[in-house]
């Protein structure tokens, strides 16, 4: 898995939920195709509720950093 930084700090995520795998992706740094990729994985804090991919972007954070 390749991992790029994240250019926020943990106190900077005040908007928690992001919705959508373009959004994840996008916050993440990586393609649409690669978030939904990871986000088939049990370890990776993306989930799925009536078809509709959402993430909370604290625990990506941190989840990112761990992979680091």
């Amino acid at each position: 898995m390749e991992t790029k930084p994240i250019k926020l700090n943990e106190p900077d995520l005040y908007v928690e939920r992001i919705w959508g795998l373009p959004s994840i992706a996008f916050f993440l740094d990586v393609s649409v195709d690669t978030a939904r990729r990871w986000a088939r994985k049990p370890d990776v804090p993306i989930y799925k509720t009536g078809g509709r991919h959402w993430a909370i972007r604290s625990e990506l954070f941190r989840w990112m950093r761990r992979a680091a």
